[in-house]
């Protein structure tokens, strides 16, 4: 029995005015419901047009409840699959598809085009195969579907295949399937094929000429983009969106900005996806002014409220700095979809607010709104960027159970977060489970083995990726290439360059930098230097990388003259530059030039970053200035360990020795822990100081109370404490119950206090195993020499000059260096180069016979009797440092301190000198040797004499 005509009627109406519930209500209380399927085909098109996704499950339930005649039929189903993948369900839109006794044509194309619009492309290609098994003939809907799907995996071979199959069909005269075939091969990077396609067309229609256009912008062709726009016989509103997009997607930003200018001139009005493709051009500007003119357009428009134009506005304000105008427009979006929330996440992230990215992400969460691959690829960065592995963790589990795994981009960004996290395990496990890898996820891998110090295992993966048939990109040799760098694997370094070159990137700024970088950490820096000079565009990383290369193999000459470089270049240091070219200045003792580059620091403003004031402070303390660097190091606001470190060391090295164990004392007190290079400051200090029982102390307190195995450079210092002060025995005793194998450079530290303390027996022992262990080593000759001319044994002296050159083993000259007027000033032992040399001698002479006078004796014990003593003392005025000292005073004004760097320990004859001198002409004399500094003021030395 059927409802009387007045309830059919109330309930047809009903749905056509869109009252769904009241029509659900009715048919769901009503004895006697309608047995024929049009009026729950309207019930369906009303869910549709109404989204009512819940409304939609009860019809289809009542259905089948009921168990109605027609619920099987191919028409009913089809159009409940047609509501399901409307109303956004492609889960149950899948469960009636499969559920279908029969299906047709459009069931295929309707479930087709569902995969391929909610981003899963490769089901569309296999259910397209699926569909040409049964025997179902495709027609232009499945391949307006299809083709994009090809496109968007970039299924090459398998469009050309049914390019194929469909030539003698007749369905390439169809506009609409040949633009999607246009696209497709436009986009799987084959744009002479789509130009052929688009050629032959018998007809085309503004979309064809949108299409070729495009294709043309997304494969950087934008010559011929720009010509085929200029042929169009007519444009619209969306040719010129291609245009702008085009212009923009390429990195042309302000022809994008011109082109919608252009637009509005000739009359073409804006709409919303106009303003969707010129607002992140302003973005990525940095635009502000003129993304805020166009905002006043949008809002004239009467568009402000469009969800696309307002997710476009609130990025382009947090990518152009104005978070809070951001936050601002999308608290205004009253149906926020996940679009917006993640613009918003992505704009915190972008600009460093981590942790408001990852608060707007749970607050999106709290919302009931859905993340979708895009939020997750933008919010798992940030948790790289913090090492919020936990979190990182909780989002790969939302990842698995909205089943986005399979999406390349999010498992990609997953691995990504692993490995930044340190979670290398866990990244290269989710890496071998990935079931399709493009050149992001290698990328992803390389650069966490990488940034992990897994050199070797970068290497490899870099193989691999090659192996596999993946092209590497611009990130990925700038990912590899610093692995090259770390390793020191020059050979394979420059088979990269040359895979760069064959790839034509060699002009990425990022891609040359990363090659001059590993060119001079591999030692290879007139390389280095070639590349750098050949690059088209420098930016402040290039020119850090110069910079530090020629610091790092020694040239700090050359690193201070590249900074200038810079400077006049007009490209602004950043904190790394500073952190870069301080440790050059420190290692010359260049003071005047140290201090310009703080005065940049002050400019800039970026005193208070903790990596560049601990640079300063190490920086004062090498050029002997440590009352300076005292001064800046109670200004630093945040210390850490490398600061403390920095101050502790400063002291030691210029001979203050109780206040470096008193800065000591004050770290642990702040509560900063005490690393491996704390104690070996500590050490240094209490072995340059005599101070045995304290320095023994701290030895053992390391590993006791804080659990730090000592390493070499601890026992370095130990047996240098234990030996400075005499007590050779024990020091030997030490060294053979080290638990390490000792080094040369252990051994080498007991020579040298052999030497100090005239033992000759010990001496010849220690240097019988240093030929053993080190047989180039010039230093163990030297010193040996040294210890036999002390004592008079000439013969042996010559022995040992004699197998020197026998070996081919040179001594390395002393030489020393002083800055005057921001130049530094090299001298050797007995130079002659030098254009004031003349009056430099002349002035060493003056100060030999004030010295006599006072009582100065030279020290000739190294220098053979048979050579008069004229002579001698001429061969020791000429020594560097005294050298550099004359210059100073003859060119720095009275009262100046004379600040010397010297290569090699400080004689005993010029230690002895130099006492006599700072008192003579009353200035301090501050001479850093190869171990400390030596401030010497009114004929006193700040070591003590215990050097």
């Amino acid at each position: 029995m059927s409802l009387p005509t007045t309830t059919h009627l109330n309930l047809t109406a009903l749905c056509r005015e869109g009252q769904l519930k009241e029509a659900l209500h009715i048919l769901l209380t009503t004895h006697n419901p309608p047995e024929d399927y049009s009026t729950y085909l309207q019930l369906l098109q009303s869910c549709i047009l109404k989204n009512a996704l819940s409304q939609g499950k009860n019809v289809q339930s009542f259905i089948a409840h009921r168990r109605c005649a027609f619920a099987e039929s191919t028409t009913f189903q089809n159009n409940l699959l047609k509501m399901y993948v409307k109303c956004g369900s492609l889960v149950n839109a899948r469960k009636v598809f499969d559920q279908m006794k029969k299906r047709d044509s459009f069931s295929w194309n309707t479930i087709i085009a569902a995969y391929r619009r909610h981003r899963y492309p490769h089901e569309a290609v296999s259910l397209f195969r699926q569909m040409q098994r049964t025997g179902i003939q495709p027609n232009q809907f499945t391949f307006a579907s299809v083709f994009p799907a090809c496109a968007k995996i970039g299924a090459l071979e398998q469009g050309m295949d049914i390019h194929q199959s469909i030539k003698d069909q007749g369905i390439l005269s169809d506009v609409v399937v040949t633009n999607a075939l246009v696209d497709m091969y436009a986009k799987c990077g084959r744009i002479d094929k789509a130009r052929e396609l688009f050629d032959k067309m018998p007809q085309r229609d503004v979309v064809s000429w949108n299409t070729m256009i495009a294709g043309y912008t997304q494969n950087s062709v934008l010559d011929e983009a720009v010509r085929l726009f200029e042929e169009m016989p007519q444009r619209n509103v969306i040719s010129w969106n291609v245009m702008i997009a085009g212009y923009e997607q390429n990195g042309f930003v302000e022809k994008a900005l011109e082109t919608f200018q252009q637009m509005q001139l000739v009359g073409v009005k804006p709409d919303s996806a106009t303003f969707a493709s010129i607002l992140p051009a302003c973005g990525k500007m940095g635009a502000l002014e003129q993304g805020m003119d166009i905002h006043q357009s949008i809002k004239d428009r009467g568009i402000s409220s469009n969800v696309v134009v307002a997710t476009a506005l609130l990025d382009m304000y947090a990518k152009c700095g104005s978070i809070d105008k951001a936050r601002e427009l999308f608290d205004k979006i009253s149906q926020r979809n996940v679009v917006p929330w993640t613009a918003m996440i992505s704009g915190y992230a972008q600009i460093g607010f981590v942790e408001k990215a990852l608060e707007t992400f749970k607050q999106m969460h709290l919302a009931g709104v859905k993340p979708n691959p895009a939020t997750f690829a933008s919010i798992l960065p940030a948790c790289a960027k913090i090492g919020a592995l936990e979190q990182g963790r909780e989002i790969h589990q939302s990842i698995t159970e909205g089943g986005f795994l399979s999406d390349v981009v999010v498992a990609s960004a997953l691995v990504d977060m692993y490995a930044k996290c340190g979670s290398i395990d866990k990244a290269q496990t989710l890496f071998d489970t990935m079931p399709r890898r493009d050149v992001v996820s290698w990328n992803a891998m390389i650069a966490g083995y990488a940034q992990n110090g897994f050199a070797e295992e970068a290497l490899k993966t870099f193989e691999q990726m090659q192996l596999a048939g993946v092209k590497a990109d611009s990130t990925t040799f700038a990912s590899i290439l610093p692995a090259c760098a770390k390793m020191g694997a020059l050979e394979q370094g420059m088979n990269i360059h040359q895979s760069i070159k064959d790839r034509g990137i060699l002009s990425d700024v990022v891609v040359a930098t990363a090659l001059v970088d590993m060119y001079a950490k591999c030692g290879s820096i007139d390389k280095a230097h070639e590349l750098f000079d050949k690059m088209p565009q420098k930016n402040v990383v290039s020119w850090n990388a110069m910079i530090v290369g020629y610091a790092q193999n020694g040239f700090v000459e050359k690193a201070l003259e590249i900074f200038k470089q810079m400077r006049l270049a007009g490209v602004k240091p950043n904190c790394t530059t500073f952190a870069s070219i301080l440790p050059a200045c420190g290692k010359m003792g260049a003071l005047e030039q140290g201090m310009d580059i703080h005065q940049s620091i002050m400019e800039e403003g970026i005193l208070s970053e903790g990596v560049v004031a601990n640079a300063l402070v190490d920086m004062y303390a090498k050029c002997g200035s440590i009352d300076k660097a005292r001064e800046l190091f109670d200004k630093t606001p945040q210390r850490d360990v490398f600061s403390w470190n920095t101050m502790i060391a400063g002291y030691a090295q210029n001979g203050s020795c109780k206040d470096a164990l008193k800065i000591f004392e004050l770290m642990k007190s702040s509560g900063t822990c005490p690393d491996t290079v704390t104690f070996a400051c500590v050490l240094f200090a209490c072995s340059h100081a005599g101070l045995v029982d304290e320095g023994s102390a701290y030895f053992n307190h390391m590993n006791k109370l804080y659990c730090i195995t000592p390493t070499v450079d601890h026992y370095v210092c130990m047996v240098d404490l234990l030996a400075r002060a005499g007590h050779l025995e024990d020091t030997l005793n030490f060294i053979i119950k080290m638990p390490i194998k000792p080094m040369v450079v252990v051994w080498m530290s007991f020579l040298a206090a052999c030497k100090s303390h005239m033992n000759i027996g010990l001496a010849v022992f220690t240097a019988m195993l240093l030929f053993d262990l080190d047989p180039k080593n010039a230093a163990i000759y030297v010193l040996l020499s040294n210890i036999y001319a002390e004592v008079g044994r000439w013969g042996e002296v010559q022995t040992v000059r004699r197998l020197m050159k026998d070996e081919g083993i040179k001594k390395i000259p002393g030489c020393s260096w002083i800055e005057e007027n921001k130049m530094v000033h090299v001298f050797c032992i007995g130079d002659r180069s030098h254009p004031r040399i003349q009056e430099i001698y002349a002035k060493l002479e003056e100060l030999a016979w004030e010295m006599k006078a006072a009582g100065y004796c030279p020290d000739s014990r190294h220098l053979p009797n048979d050579v008069e003593e004229e002579e001698k003392e001429l061969f020791l005025s000429h020594h560097s440092e005294k050298l550099a000292i004359a210059f100073g005073l003859l060119n720095m004004p009275p009262g100046t301190t004379i600040r010397v760097v010297k290569n090699l320990r400080v004689c005993t004859d010029c230690h002895t000198a130099t006492k006599f001198i700072s008192k003579i002409v009353g200035r301090e004399i501050v001479v850093r040797d190869a171990n400390r500094f030596h401030h010497f003021k009114q004929g006193h030395c700040s070591c003590g004499d215990y050097w």
